[in-house]
């Protein structure tokens, strides 16, 4: 770390005067920060007020803090509570209206971290420590419908960049007092909240243990969003598969800590992260699980059948037309062929042109103001697309491969694994167009071998598929009724992992 950003913490002196000058200086006398300098009741003993303009409530500060605190009150005055202890406790006790007295402050690093995160600050004169009074009200975002999980059946509520809402809106999930929470700060400069939640009983502890030590072990200046927190503590970093599962659905949460797995919430991000993360956790979907089995099975296959069209379909249509034109029936080649006379360029430069301009199409349609963004991509895609199989630079073949890959990309529940997918379809292209289909085979082995020797804190990324688990199975590739499905996964979770007891309707 820098050494100009570190400061030693400086314990409060007894002059009230002193610590306000000093923490005006060390905040640069920035004009945000409130000082308001009163008197306690009818004794002789100044005090003062401090917070952050913005965030917290005024009209809170007022009701509850300065008209407690700026009362008459004679008992104030009496000679027994001369002592500090005496003084504090009384303040504590029966003058401050709130139930938001947090803990005492008595060094200007704990002030500074109160004050910044929402507190206001009680000092007294002749005093060596105050009270931190928790009454944040900044402005936030309200619970909304969760923008890149959407379902049709299934809760509309999503996380928001509040911590302490997203972790209401679990407990509301989990009424439990096995629901256990740990808070941490992280990052020298921001001093992010990240608050560490799992089930006790049924959560591995070495899998808690290891989270809490490599979230301690982070030194970092700040912590902006929950994908610091994911990059510093994933396994392995030299795979383009992610490790570590997020969501801004609280009923994906509850479910994953029903299951035995840690959900990681970082203060200002509505992702939450959940980890040990396998690949199948990336494929299935909420709704999955609120529809009825078949149906579910059902569109699991479909999205299962999408991901090999997305990585495969390019890179098969170029080898095949590339190498293996006699796997090809007769009309068909016949067709192909017509399309392809005039096309100037080699099927592998045919596809990546494609590919890449439906990449910029799709990155322009994101960044793009929202009521055009849409229409920007789609017109633009039709219109682009028309053009170059008139102009005689792209086959019409072509054009229907790389549309239907892109539309069977958003197949994909996890917006991580679908970047992922796209990002291993170009070399699949490039081993199409250089070896045919043996080098998409060849390839397609060595990313099975990939996966095969990933872990997520522990636990096989291709759990339960490899080691095989026969359990597991009732919700792996299809996904059997609720009433079967007894059993935790045996490699998250290590205790109870029974976890129900049902007997079916006569």
């Amino acid at each position: 770390m820098d050494s100009d950003l570190m400061q030693t913490n400086e314990l409060l002196a007894a002059d009230l005067q002193e610590n306000i000058h000093k923490m005006k200086q060390r905040m640069g006398n920035s004009t945000d920060v409130i000082v308001r300098e009163i008197k306690l009741g009818m004794m002789d003993v100044k005090a003062c007020v401090i917070f952050i303009d913005g965030l917290i409530d005024s009209n809170a500060v007022n009701d509850f803090v300065l008209e407690s605190l700026m009362i008459k009150n004679d008992y104030l005055s009496s000679e027994e509570l001369k002592s500090e202890a005496n003084v504090l406790q009384y303040l504590k006790d029966y003058i401050l209206t709130t139930t938001a007295v947090k803990h005492d402050v008595d060094d200007f690093n704990g002030m500074f971290h109160s004050m910044l995160s929402g507190s206001v600050i009680l000092l007294m004169d002749g005093y060596l420590s105050g009270f931190s009074i928790s009454l944040s009200g900044w402005k936030e975002r309200g619970i909304t419908e969760p923008t890149s999980e959407t379902v049709i059946r299934g809760p509309k509520e999503g996380f928001t960049e509040n911590l302490r809402a997203n972790t209401a809106m679990i407990r509301r999930k989990i009424k439990s007092p096995n629901l256990w929470l740990e808070t941490i700060q992280i990052g020298s400069l921001t001093q992010t909240d990240v608050a560490l939640l799992y089930i006790n009983g049924v959560a591995n502890e070495k899998i808690v243990k290891e989270v809490l030590t490599r979230l301690k072990r982070i030194d970092i200046d700040g912590i902006l969003e929950s994908n610091y927190i994911e990059e510093l503590i994933q396994d392995e970093a030299k795979t383009p598969f992610p490790t570590v599962f997020n969501s801004e659905r609280p009923d994906v949460i509850a479910a994953s800590l029903l299951e035995g797995k840690v959900a990681i919430l970082v203060d200002g991000t509505p992702y939450v992260l959940v980890v040990p993360a396998l690949f199948v956790s990336f494929i299935h979907s909420a709704e999955d699980y609120y529809h009825r089995a078949d149906i579910g099975s059902l569109i699991r296959l479909l999205r299962y059948l999408g991901i090999f069209i997305a990585l495969l379909a390019p890179s098969v249509y170029v080898a095949v037309t590339t190498f293996h034109i006699e796997m090809i029936p007769r009309t068909l080649l016949g067709s192909l062929a017509a399309q392809r006379e005039g096309v100037p360029f080699p099927a592998f430069i045919e596809a990546m042109i494609m590919e890449i301009t439906f990449e910029i199409l799709r990155e322009a349609g994101i960044r793009m103001p929202r009521n055009i963004g849409q229409a920007m991509s789609i017109v633009g895609s039709i219109v682009l697309g028309t053009a170059a199989v008139e102009a005689g630079l792209i086959s019409p073949a072509m054009v229907i491969v790389v549309s239907i890959t892109a539309v069977a990309n958003f197949v994909i529940p996890s917006n991580d694994m679908a970047i992922s997918i796209r990002l291993l379809r170009f070399p699949f292209i490039f081993l199409g167009a250089s070896f045919g289909l043996f080098g998409i085979s060849l390839g397609f082995i060595t990313l099975v071998l990939h996966l095969s020797s990933l872990r997520s804190f522990g636990v096989p990324y291709l759990s339960p598929f490899a080691p095989f688990d026969l359990q597991g199975q009732k919700d792996g590739l299809l996904r059997a009724p609720i009433r079967f499905m007894i059993f935790r996964p045996k490699l998250i979770a290590r205790h109870n992992l029974m976890r129900q007891r049902v007997r079916p309707p006569k």
